[in-house]
């Protein structure tokens, strides 16, 4: 997964209003009968699109529908739902707190499938000399986080779980993870909230002690989005997508030097990082089903609680199951 940078502020940032929840239609408008010639795809560098691409299957499927993909690079999930949102993309995939900023600010779209729990893939750490031992001993001290990002919310849950409340502790917000890590490294702050690859890059780098990953504390998925129009209109190409997906990403599970060599050239990040994040993690698509919505649900009410989003928000009405673009494989 990568990082929510930007995420935040380009979520809240979003102006104009959408009719408010929807649920899917039982348009059943498939490839042949479509008038629907380009798929306009959001994907982030590194990410499971990206490998999607690269792979190039679904291209290879569309062909032979007579149906050609647009792919549109962003610099953060964030982007990626404005885009959606404004109606320039169809479909995309962005990290969970996204979705829970989208759904607050009225964006009309869709959750239509999701990746794999990656909760090793988060984690909160201290440098080995600050005598940090554990996340109760955090009381006070300084955490740099990037606002509603995954690993901050991995923190708000680790803090109350060891006794303490998001006021027991400073938190500095980074823009993004080069900044995050400057500030860690040079001691401006106390510990740090980072997510892969930069997580991974960090340990190597820096061999800090992690207080805690996501184990046993949020699944930190990745989900993928379209628009309302798109799931709606177009379920069967929605199907396909999910599909194919899932079929670069049991490739990428066991082509993973492969995978390692593809992302360190797309990031620019070295192999030793790439490696540990992809080794960490299995690649894999899962419908959206009761399992799946209970934590994002959990995410949405911590984000309330704590006054990151400024409404109460029922991720049902934009997580459908049993809807018409599920495949029957997966």
């Amino acid at each position: 997964m990568l990082a929510l940078a930007a995420a935040f502020l380009v979520v809240l940032a979003a102006c104009g209003d959408s009719n408010g929840s929807s649920s899917p239609s039982n348009a059943s408008g498939s490839a042949s009968g479509s008038d629907k010639k380009v798929i306009r795809i959001g994907y982030q560098k590194g990410n499971t699109l990206n490998i999607l691409k690269v792979r190039g299957n679904l291209e290879e499927r569309l062909k032979e529908l007579g149906l050609s993909v647009e792919w549109n690079v962003f610099p953060s999930g964030g982007a990626v739902l404005e885009a959606l949102s404004a109606g320039q993309i169809d479909y995309g995939n962005a990290a969970d707190g996204v979705g829970v900023f989208a759904q607050a600010s009225d964006k009309p779209f869709f959750y239509v499938g999701a990746s794999l729990p990656n909760p090793e893939g988060i984690g909160i750490m201290v440098l080995p000399e600050s005598g940090i031992q554990s996340i109760a001993d955090l009381k006070g001290k300084t955490i740099a986080a990037f606002k509603g990002g995954n690993h901050h919310y991995l923190a708000i849950l680790a803090l109350e779980r060891a006794g303490l409340t998001v006021d027991d502790v400073n938190w500095v917000y980074i823009t993004d993870a080069f900044e995050g890590r400057a500030a860690f490294e040079t001691g401006q702050v106390d510990a740090l909230g980072m997510w892969d690859p930069f997580f991974a890059s960090t340990q190597i780098d820096l061999n800090p002690v992690t207080l805690t990953d996501g184990a046993d504390y949020t699944p930190n998925r990745t989900f993928y989005f379209a628009t309302e129009d798109f799931a709606n209109d177009h379920p069967e190409l929605v199907k396909i997508l999910l599909e194919e997906t899932n079929k670069s990403d049991q490739w990428a599970n066991t082509n993973k030097d492969e995978v390692m060599k593809l992302l360190s050239q797309e990031l620019g990040i070295d192999e030793e990082s790439i490696a540990l994040m992809v080794n960490r993690r299995t690649y894999g698509v899962e419908l959206i089903t009761e399992d799946v919505i209970a934590p994002q649900q959990q995410l949405a009410d911590v984000f309330h609680r704590v006054g990151l989003i400024d409404r109460a928000i029922d991720v049902r009405e934009r997580m459908p199951v049993d809807a018409p673009w599920n495949p029957d494989n997966l």
